[in-house]
């Protein structure tokens, strides 16, 4: 490897905005995230949806209930 051109390898904390802490090494000291595997949806096995943008009750509101619609047909 060539001297000097590497960047320093050095410990740093990543700090989630929940308030975990990891200590690891990377190239940057501080690193600060939106979420972690604490808080994480997937990881906690806590299923939550974002719906900023009001997808979810548009598409419910113009197909309705599927499940309903479904069993109509076959009747």
């Amino acid at each position: 490897m060539k001297k000097d051109i590497h960047p320093d390898y050095k410990k740093a904390s990543i700090s989630c905005l929940c308030g975990n802490v990891i200590e690891t090494r990377s190239t940057q000291e501080e690193i600060s995230v939106e979420i972690c595997s604490n808080c994480h949806p997937f990881f906690t096995g806590k299923q939550k949806l974002v719906d900023t943008a009001g997808r979810v009750e548009r598409f419910q509101r113009k197909y309705g209930d599927y499940r309903k619609k479904a069993a109509e047909k076959k009747s």
